[in-house]
């Protein structure tokens, strides 16, 4: 009889890897033990098909991802008499825990069957789907160390689960109508409603036009139907904001254009994430989104699902349930207090959500949010020994460690600007400190003093005794796409620069080993009033074309003597007067310039209703010209907007101007990256930040680059928004240490 010891490593928890070794042992007929200590799993095997059994167990569950696989002798090994399970033990905590995964079709079977134990049971799961981080107190992965634990298992439930020929063989989430979480329905003010069938009841309720908060898998969404939406959106303070829907895969094709082979594979995957898609007609549906796209998920859990087939509406809002700028709501008490009035009724339940997770949210196959079935990402990447921790930016943050060659970056957290946010930062990085038994030598931050992720990092500092080193924000983007040398093109809002202004339309040639060069950038233009620049896009156009054309076109609006004239002495005498190169002001200005939006009610809405307008207008060739000054090229975008407003005065539509100013743009800030291409001999371009989320920007760039022969690379696994700078600050600051500079 030939055996062995097989250790296999990664994500190995959380996937159903032992009932998958079990069930191939069973099959070649083998005798041992599995044990998960969880970064790995340690087979001791025997058997006259050893090596058969070993090759077919290196190929792990469809949900693991195995880093490596060994196979050591046995020389004393007394076998058992069959196979045996064992119970986890702790381990090198390398292999991280898996994301959420939405129900899966056989779960969703079970659900949907009169004859199933199963039927009708809204938290229905086996070892290939369900809630995983959100539940996980703990590693290893098992039901003690989850808030499953709060549950135990029925008979029926405990016979599935010892049972090796069932799919819920060790199932950790296995429940039932009998002995799991149960749903209960509320009034807003948190008063028990009565019902035999809370999801039923909740059906009726939104179909009739009131607003339920429901608990999902990571917090609670707020939802309504379609002709629910604009009350929501002011009782929310959101009246602008679009708003994600779900939907049923048949109803997909009566709202949007129809998705790619891949988007659909994606949207029907593990993940099951919010897919920004353009609408059918870019004008309707307006009280779900004025733009010309739209978020939509399918459902992705049994109470989804349970709740679609009650449901007469074709869709729902499924937005998240928060104050703007503040982290999602977990708790049923929290709910009440904070949404009770927002909420006619609250969908809960009784499992505790251990670690609050937010729905994924991508576009044409990029990421802009990566949270749910996408976070925790794991990234294998050697850094060196020491121990790094990234706190990640301001806005969209998120927080990543490295220990042991892999990279663990958490779910999106959100804007680190106001306490509960903060403490969630904290509370996230204390979880992942937690589960990967890290303790961080070197804490990474974004180069800007004030934010307060910065101070942060220094608290975690003093008490770990870690060493600081920021990150300048740009850089950080170019890191998180490669290690290697090119010319990074960092086109976003906002980033402190190493001359203190404020950056954003930055071509930065090196690489994270040898730093970075800034060979040229979008003109330096002023802010009046500083962030009432960003809140009041008017003010960034006067800011970028202080004229008496502008000031004239600003009285045309409504704006009286008095603050035109505060506006031209503060723009005059730099009073409250930043500098910034920033990509993003510039398309604010143009909103502002056609008129398309004059006041920012949440973050990005300028530049994201200036693409919705040039997504229906046609681009107009616009002159564009790069200047040398002081050693870098710049592109004058004053020239850009000023082009714009003389094509306003020759009475071209404000669809037109809108694809025109957005065209050039891009195609300067593309000549800008090809003239730091000619500077260093450098023939690889990388591109990165928010404003690359914008299809024509990002398309235009990639494609002149391309014409050029520069191959322009994109971030494949994170987002191309700020959602990357925990990782590029990690990605840093490991290269430093590693060649001793930290």
């Amino acid at each position: 009889m030939k055996s062995g010891k097989i250790i296999l490593r990664g994500i190995v928890q959380g996937v159903g890897f032992r009932p998958f070794v079990y069930a191939l042992a069973q099959r070649y007929e083998m005798c041992g033990t599995v044990i998960n200590h969880g970064s790995e799993v340690e087979i001791d095997a025997g058997g006259e098909n050893f090596d058969e059994f070993s090759r077919e167990v290196a190929k792990g569950p469809k949900m693991a991802v195995i880093d490596s696989v060994s196979v050591q002798p046995l020389p004393d090994w007394i076998p058992p008499k069959g196979f045996f399970i064992l119970k986890s033990q702790d381990g090198a905590r390398t292999g991280f825990v898996p994301a959420d995964i939405a129900t899966c079709e056989n779960c969703l079977h079970d659900i949907m069957d009169p004859e199933s134990r199963y039927f009708g049971y809204w938290a229905t799961s086996c070892t290939d789907c369900g809630p995983r981080y959100s539940i996980i107190r703990s590693v290893p992965y098992d039901r003690e160390r989850t808030s499953m634990d709060e549950f135990p298992v029925c008979k029926a439930c405990l016979n599935d689960y010892e049972d090796p020929g069932n799919r819920r063989h060790h199932a950790q989430t296995i429940a039932c109508t009998e002995c799991g979480p149960k749903l209960s329905l509320l009034k807003g003010s948190g008063e028990l409603v009565q019902t035999a069938d809370p999801i039923a009841a909740a059906a009726e309720l939104l179909d009739a036009g009131n607003i339920v908060a429901v608990r999902g898998v990571g917090g609670f969404h707020i939802c309504c139907v379609e002709k629910t939406a604009e009350r929501l959106k002011q009782n929310l303070g959101r009246p602008n904001q679009s708003l994600a829907v779900m939907m049923k895969p048949e109803t997909i094709r009566e709202f949007v254009v129809e998705p790619t082979k891949d988007e659909w594979e994606l949207l029907n995957g593990p993940v099951h994430p919010i897919m920004v898609l353009d609408k059918l007609d870019p004008e309707s549906h307006g009280s779900l989104s004025s733009l010309h796209n739209l978020g939509i998920m399918l459902p992705y859990t049994g109470l989804h699902h349970l709740l679609f087939a009650k449901l007469r509406s074709p869709l729902l809002v499924m937005t998240s349930a928060n104050s703007p700028g503040t982290p999602m709501i977990t708790e049923t008490k929290t709910i009440i207090e904070k949404m009770g009035r927002v909420a006619d009724y609250i969908l809960t339940h009784g499992r505790e959500i251990v670690n609050r997770c937010d729905d994924s949210v991508v576009r044409d196959g990029y990421l802009i949010r990566m949270s749910r079935g996408f976070a925790p990402l794991r990234t294998r990447m050697d850094l060196g020994d020491r121990q790094i921790l990234g706190v990640g930016p301001e806005l969209n943050a998120n927080a990543t460690i490295y220990k042991g060659g892999f990279l663990i970056t958490s779910p999106h957290i959100g804007n680190i600007r106001n306490p509960p946010t903060v403490a969630y930062l904290e509370e996230t990085i204390e979880k992942l400190t937690s589960l990967t038994g890290s303790v961080p030598e070197i804490i990474a931050h974004d180069l800007h003093p004030q934010f307060l992720s910065t101070r942060v990092a220094q608290e975690l500092a003093e008490r770990y005794g870690a060493t600081l080193c920021p990150v300048q924000h740009h850089c950080a983007h170019i890191a998180s796409v490669t290690t290697g040398e090119v010319v990074g093109i960092a086109i976003d809002g906002v980033g402190y620069g190493d001359d203190a202004t404020i950056w954003g339309g930055e071509i930065l040639a090196g690489s994270p080993a040898n730093g970075y060069i800034r060979t040229g950038h979008l003109e330096p233009v002023l802010m009046p009033g500083g962030d009432m620049a960003t809140k009041f896009p008017e003010r960034m156009l006067y800011g970028i074309l202080p004229t008496e054309e502008t000031l004239a076109l600003l009285q045309s609006r409504g704006w009286n003597d008095t603050a035109l004239r505060i506006l031209s002495q503060q723009t005059e005498k730099r009073f409250n007067t930043p500098v910034t190169t920033s990509t993003g002001r510039v398309l604010d200005a143009a909103a502002a310039l056609l008129g398309i939006c004059r006041e920012r009610t949440y973050d990005g809405e300028p530049s994201m209703m200036l693409e919705a307008y040039a997504a229906r207008g046609v681009a107009q060739p616009m002159e564009i010209t790069i200047e040398s000054r002081d050693g870098r090229d710049v592109l004058p975008t004053p020239a850009l907007l000023r082009e714009g407003m003389e094509m306003m005065s020759e009475g071209i539509c404000a669809e037109d101007i809108a694809a025109s100013i957005q065209t050039s743009l891009a195609k300067g800030i593309a000549e800008l990256a090809l003239a730091g291409v000619e500077k260093t001999g450098i023939r690889k371009a990388a591109l990165s930040g928010g404003v690359a989320i914008n299809r024509q920007i990002r398309e235009t760039i990639i494609l002149t680059l391309r014409e050029s022969g520069v191959a322009c690379l994109t971030n494949p696994r994170y987002p191309l928004g700020d959602g990357c700078i925990s990782c590029g600050q990690v990605v840093t600051a490991g290269i430093l240490a590693k060649e001793g500079r930290i």
